[in-house]
């Protein structure tokens, strides 16, 4: 696998570089032809706390997670735990027959700021590529992302629609008009 890595308010040495790269670089055993995939590490500092975003973006799949630790190397170690979490933990979907196309490349036989408090302001914005997909697909896509919600265009009636996890562990999907 290849590696972004970038610092913001701290410089990122050899020693951090290379510590990224051995525990990052574990994904590996999970992927068909890592040479070819790039991870973007960001390595960011806040008060105290070392926060490490890992992107990774991988055909039509894009795996992500976010973890913050008081000990970088801590951090580290968690975000990488992470990442091979959501891997193993959406296995069974990897391999149903709708998604083998989307995943095709993962090898799948292995066993808010709370620092401060603002007024409500928009403080990011996003632009999303459209490409019809299933339900079960959009779920898969939500999860190796580790997000609570994600947004999609309904392969069978080419809406857009918005799929969910809810605080009992199952799935909503709102369909617009």
């Amino acid at each position: 696998m290849n590696f972004n890595i970038r610092g913001n308010k701290i410089k990122i040495t050899p020693a951090i570089n290379d510590y990224i790269v051995a525990k990052i670089g574990k994904l590996d055993k999970y992927l068909e032809n890592p040479d070819n995939i790039t991870a973007n590490v960001l390595v960011k500092v806040r008060d105290i706390e070392q926060t490490v975003e890992v992107t990774i973006n991988f055909n039509k799949v894009i795996l992500r997670a976010e973890e913050e630790n008081k000990d970088l190397y801590a951090a580290i170690d968690l975000v990488s735990e992470k990442l091979e979490r959501q891997i193993r933990k959406n296995k069974t979907r990897m391999n149903k027959k709708g998604n083998r196309e989307t995943v095709k490349g993962f090898i799948t036989n292995f066993e808010i700021d709370k620092t401060e408090k603002e007024e409500n302001k928009v403080v990011r914005r996003k632009e999303l590529e459209m490409k019809p997909m299933s339900e079960e697909e959009a779920i898969l896509q939500m999860n190796l992302i580790d997000h609570d919600f994600f947004v999609y265009k309904d392969v069978t009636n080419d809406r857009i629609c918005i799929v969910y996890k809810r605080k009992d562990n199952n799935y909503g999907i709102i369909t617009t008009n």
